[in-house]
């Protein structure tokens, strides 16, 4: 599993086993408000936080009846190999429930949680029950070669035949010792690649094998794959042996190294020259002249040994072309830990107006993996209980600068950060900022090269003008444009020239920021302009509080649109000369046709009638 566990309490009833779990597991304890007096985060309603935990791939344990979990997650269910485990616990703790993620490491962890409990873990799963072993789920260390071959492997098992268990490493697999002894399964244990595999014939790797590289800056990805997979063709080794890709802090951002390790799926791990340096006792070929470059005296070998620790060897010494280098490290034992750090992540991420419901998986899911919340304190607070637990690093309104200098610092150091805006981080929020400090140069005030080499994941909201349109209805129908009122960053000259430009080409406008307490004339100047080009009973809509609880919508007609009623919170969307109100029985709402009338128009003077099909 890649997060830890979240563990909710519904009733006080349930509380003190609960508390049990998640002191256990090391988790954090989210409890139902009004119901459980203690835990670390509090949610309003059941259904609505699970599904929020679920799509954001967070392990659920859930002390409560089945049902419930079953009934919030059912309507998310899509891919059981990506799918995060979710277990039900019995208040009083006697009986733990792997209900999703069995072969995700949900019945593993409903073992764990029994054992702490002194309960009973009822697993279900075919393989765990009749053979005490899921062959698709082995355990950290170990890697299924060919996955797609376990399901009927097991089914083969299952209905009644044998495994013979093979291959170099087959003495540490012990986890394989209680299969029935038969000759309907083969399973391999072993390093080196296997010619037949399929159905009846698995292989599991231990991974074992470390691998290090250096390049030249710019190196052509295809040469240094090339050589890394002729290396490891010659020592016998296959992909899934490989535990890891290592290289220097300098190579974070290198294009060759990023494919490399994309392409063996191993996690890739950075280490400092001072790091690498300590490895020199260890190098089969030290060289002074990359000492004098980087600050160490190798780079592939000593990052291969850096990963392996004291235990492992060098296995294969540097090879190298003209632009890369590769070595590789041998454990005497399946590797279960990583050392080194990551390379560090940014994600900037727009949460939308607050809601969760309007939050979309991918950014709670990027949320859940971070390990610090960089961001405005509200924003952050919007996120309820999937920021409980999580560093934070709140900044004040008009703090963008530093708030984004500092998030790409942390992600410098190998940190998981998420940089938290509303709405849409990349529409008026800190995505441009994020990506103009990555432009300049240390020396013209950018952030460091540490900084720079960190990988940036944008991931879209909904903004505000996404939620007013539809609240609206459809206002959006055709082109349109928004139009930000600040004139802190930008100059009042160009403002007026694009309110000029957007009036006479008749688009419908989204005002951004239109109001604040010391700016109050731009908003009626933009009035007053779009009048010169549209009706007086041009339609306005004021959405106040987007997805909040003090949300309010409001229509007014552009000539009498006043400054007085519109705040900082307000989206002002401006409709063309064609938007209109339709007038329902839940009141007025606001769209723009797109020019279908003249079609129907058009088919009704002709005669022409439609019939649903």
């Amino acid at each position: 599993m890649a997060l830890t566990p979240v563990v909710l309490a519904l009733n006080a009833s349930g509380l003190a086993t609960a508390q049990k779990v998640a002191a256990a597991l090391g988790a954090q304890l989210h409890g139902r408000e009004g119901r459980v007096a203690q835990a670390d985060a509090f949610f309003a309603n059941t259904l609505d936080h699970a599904r929020d935990l679920f799509t954001a791939g967070v392990p659920i344990v859930g002390v409560c009846a089945s049902g419930i979990l079953i009934r919030a997650v059912a309507p998310l269910l899509a891919d059981k190999t990506t799918e995060p485990p979710v277990i039900s616990v019995s208040d009083d703790g006697t009986v733990v429930v792997p209900l999703l993620g069995g072969h995700h490491g949900a019945n593993r962890l409903a073992r764990d949680i029994a054992v702490a409990l002194g309960g009973t873990a009822a697993v279900t799963t075919a393989g765990d029950v009749s053979l005490g072993v899921s062959l698709d789920e082995p355990p950290q260390g170990w890697a299924l070669v060919n996955r797609v071959d376990a399901k009927d492997a097991m089914a083969a098992l299952l209905a009644g035949g044998g495994a013979a268990i093979l291959g170099d490493e087959k003495a540490k697999a012990s986890w394989l010792a209680d299969l029935p002894a038969g000759d309907a399964v083969r399973l391999t244990c072993g390093i080196a690649p296997q010619v037949d595999l399929g159905p009846h014939h698995l292989q599991f790797a231990p991974q074992q094998v470390t691998v290090g590289v250096g390049c030249a800056r710019n190196c052509p990805p295809q040469e240094l794959e090339d050589l890394v997979r002729a290396a490891l063709s010659d020592a016998g080794v296959c992909d899934a042996a490989v535990h890891s890709v290592n290289t220097i802090s300098l190579k974070a951002d290198e294009p060759a190294i990023l494919d490399l390790a994309a392409s063996l799926d191993a996690p890739l791990r950075l280490f400092s020259a001072v790091e690498l340096e300590a490895e020199t006792p260890r190098l089969a070929t030290p060289s002074d002249v990359v000492f004098a470059e980087v600050g160490c005296h190798g780079v592939s070998e000593a990052a291969a040994l850096a990963q392996i620790g004291s235990d492992g060897t060098l296995w294969v010494q540097k090879r190298k072309t003209a632009n890369a280098t590769v070595a590789l490290g041998l454990s005497p034992e399946p590797m279960t830990s990583l050392q080194g750090t990551p390379r560090g992540r940014l994600s900037v991420v727009g949460i939308g107006p607050g809601q969760a419901a309007w939050r979309t998986p991918e950014v709670s899911r990027l949320v859940a993996d971070a390990q610090e919340l960089v961001g405005y304190g509200l924003y952050i607070d919007l996120l309820g209980p999937l920021a409980t637990g999580k560093i934070r690093s709140d900044f004040p309104l008009g703090g963008e600068e530093a708030r984004c200098r500092y998030a790409l610092e942390q992600a410098g150091q190998g940190k998981n950060v998420a940089l938290v805006c509303s709405g849409d981080a990349g529409i008026y929020a800190m995505g441009a900022l994020v990506f103009e400090l990555l432009d300049r140069a240390p020396d013209q005030m950018g952030v460091s090269d540490a900084a720079r080499r960190v990988d940036v994941v944008c991931s879209p909201g909904v903004s505000a003008l996404q939620g007013a349109a539809a609240r609206a209805g459809a206002p959006l129908g055709h082109d349109f444009c928004t139009i930000s009122l600040s004139d802190l960053l930008t100059p009042r000259d160009d403002i007026l020239r694009r309110l000029k430009a957007a009036a006479e080409g008749d688009f419908v406008i989204a005002f951004y920021n239109p109001v604040s307490k010391t700016r109050r004339t731009l908003l009626a100047e933009a009035r007053d302009i779009l009048l010169q080009h549209r009706p007086d009973n041009t339609p306005v809509m004021l959405a106040s509080s987007l997805g909040r609880p003090e949300e309010h919508i409001r229509y007014r007609r552009l000539a009498d649109l006043q400054v007085d009623e519109v705040d900082m919170l307000t989206v002002v969307l401006v409709g063309s000369s064609n938007s209109r109100l339709a007038q329902l029985g839940e009141g007025p709402r606001m769209f723009t046709p797109r020019g279908y009338a003249r079609k129907i128009d058009g088919d009704l003077a002709s005669g022409t009638q439609r019939k649903d099909s």
